[in-house]
């Protein structure tokens, strides 16, 4: 018989809460919470496992067969339990427990010899890393590395902005010289998004092994990362702001790559 849930006091309840909310619960338990259909499944699709799928009946309609992976355990949630532990109101009745990964740089393996990967330096917000994730996607990019970030991966705000992009690339984090050190032990090109020493991002040969380095609106790239820049390139502006919106601009870059390499 399937369990049900129907108490908000019930301990997995109160779990999910702490999953949902907290940073320090989901690097202690290995385990954060997806919500929705489509991104629940665009993680079965990338291989990750499911510990848990709650699904609220009263919304829900469909197959959980389609929404599981091995020993997946299946609760039923009353609808004011859904309610409590959901973010949106679209998500048709249906949320999910999942194994973290450790995302480490020195598992990141690529199936071509020019791949072309994004690096973001120090991003924070949550809505920030999810675009650009979803960008990542957009434009298939080999793998999207994460420098020095101020949040963890598995924040529910970045699975929701990127709406389940997280789940669809390869993704690392690592230090600033860690990241460095790798890109340059793979001969990996390196192209920083800076204002000084620059040149135009269309005017540089994109189909080599490379790196598109973009850092954050406010204070831009670290010392580090313009000292062993392969070359910056700069988007040039023709208004009065001199910068634009994070993930903006790394589209921008790494779809003049993709035009460049003949896929768009």
């Amino acid at each position: 018989m399937q369990k049900h849930i129907s108490s908000l006091q019930n301990p997995l309840v109160k779990q999910l809460v702490q999953l949902i909310e907290k940073s320090r619960e989901r690097k202690k338990t290995g385990l954060f919470v997806i919500e929705g259909q489509r991104e629940i499944q665009l993680a079965i699709k990338g291989g990750y496992v499911l510990k848990t799928v709650l699904i609220c009946r009263d919304i829900f309609s469909g197959d959980t067969e389609n929404f599981v992976t091995m020993n997946s355990e299946v609760i039923e949630l009353s609808l004011e339990v859904y309610q409590k532990l959901a973010y949106r109101g679209t998500t048709e009745g249906i949320i999910a427990i999942a194994e973290s990964r450790v995302n480490q740089l020195k598992a990141l393996q690529f199936i071509t010899e020019n791949p072309l990967i994004l690096v973001a330096e120090a991003p924070e917000k949550p809505g920030n890393i999810g675009a650009l994730l979803r960008t990542a996607d957009a434009a298939g990019v080999d793998a999207v590395i994460l420098a020095n970030p101020k949040t963890d991966l598995y924040n529910p705000n970045i699975i929701r902005s990127s709406v389940g992009g997280i789940f669809t690339k390869r993704i690392a984090t690592g230090s600033t010289s860690e990241i460095l050190h790798y890109l340059k032990e793979k001969n990996i090109a390196i192209y920083c998004a800076a204002l000084q020493s620059s040149k135009p991002y269309h005017t540089i040969d994109l189909t080599q092994a490379c790196a598109i380095i973009v850092g954050t609106e406010a204070t831009g790239l670290s010392e580090e990362w313009l000292q062993q820049s392969t070359q910056n390139i700069v988007i040039p502006m023709q208004g009065e702001i001199d910068s634009m919106n994070v993930s903006v601009a790394a589209g921008i870059l790494i779809f003049e790559a993709k035009r460049q390499r003949g896929f768009v």
